[in-house]
């Protein structure tokens, strides 16, 4: 049977030497942790710089209300610009009430059992799947199965493709906002003879309201940007017309940047790096929209 050494006998050099070493590894590790920030952050402004230095003269008003084109000099966002506006509308209309009512049954009303836990490890797990299944996925079902309804490879095809894609970062966004709202709260409300409903609708939500916004700016952020899954359910690469309907053909930002960027001639690169910009521009305008929103729920809060 083995004795410890009593806590009392123990030296004080000995205490030195593992703080000291413990000093040591905590600033190798503080070095590499800036050192990984330092070169991020110099990677992005190095691209941001090169974006905006060649892009940034071909920027003008023909260029947005062009068409594209075969000849660079004359080609235009016109067409891709609306259909991501068309996009984005269509992705936020269906996936932000879907995905806020979800994480509200699966948080405030579902019960403990082992059908909502298998529910929650598959959401959680489905925020990591690649882009591409979902397109695969919009293909058959929104794209060839459901045609009549969607008209195929249309608006409504792919954003209902995206707004699978950001419904579980909504639902987990959701849930951990409503999480951090004390019990105090809803118990204060039940003492007052409100139902449960009353007390989520009117208590519980305005308050989590913030950080369910915050979770959706993020989500249709990646939804903006998404070109697998677009290409995968057919969207064009050059459109000279404008969307009508949900069911009309289209294409987005990030389909016309990279086909531009396919091309040989380094005019089109050109344009590809000023279609970068005027993306970077419409996801900073809806951002700012919604942070906006949420800072207005944030003071009627308080």
């Amino acid at each position: 049977m083995t004795t410890q050494t009593p806590l009392t006998d123990a030296k004080p050099s000995d205490f030195k030497v593992n703080l000291s070493g413990r000093y040591k590894i905590d600033s190798i590790f503080a070095i590499a942790t800036w050192s990984a920030i330092a070169i991020s952050i110099l990677v992005l402004v190095t691209l941001l710089l090169s974006v905006l230095i060649e892009g940034f003269p071909r920027l003008s008003w023909s260029f947005l209300t062009n068409f594209p084109s075969r000849k660079p000099e004359e080609a235009g966002l016109l067409s891709a610009l609306a259909g991501t506006i068309w996009m984005m509308v269509t992705i936020t209309a269906i996936a932000f009430p879907l995905g806020v009512g979800a994480g509200i049954y699966l948080e405030e009303f579902a019960k403990d059992s082992w059908l909502g836990r298998v529910i929650e490890i598959n959401i959680n797990n489905l925020a990591g799947v690649p882009s591409i299944i979902y397109g695969l996925l919009g293909l058959q079902v929104f794209v060839r199965f459901m045609e009549p309804l969607t008209g195929g490879r249309s608006i409504i095809s792919g954003a209902l493709t995206l707004a699978l894609l950001i419904l579980p970062i909504i639902i987990v966004s959701t849930r951990e906002s409503l999480r951090a709202i004390p019990d105090s709260l809803r118990q204060a409300g039940f003492a007052l003879g409100a139902t449960e409903w009353q007390v989520i609708s009117r208590q519980v939500l305005p308050i989590a309201l913030p950080g369910i916004l915050t979770g959706t700016i993020l989500a249709l952020s990646r939804a903006i940007g998404e070109t697998a899954p677009l290409i995968t359910i057919g969207a064009l690469t050059f459109i000279s017309f404008l969307p009508e309907n949900l069911q009309s053909p289209f294409t987005v930002l990030p389909i016309q940047v990279y086909n531009w960027v396919s091309r040989p001639q380094q005019e089109f690169h050109v344009n590809s790096a000023a279609g970068i910009i005027v993306l970077m521009v419409v996801l900073l305008m809806m951002n700012g929209t919604a942070v906006l929103l949420r800072n207005k729920f944030q003071k009627q809060r308080g």
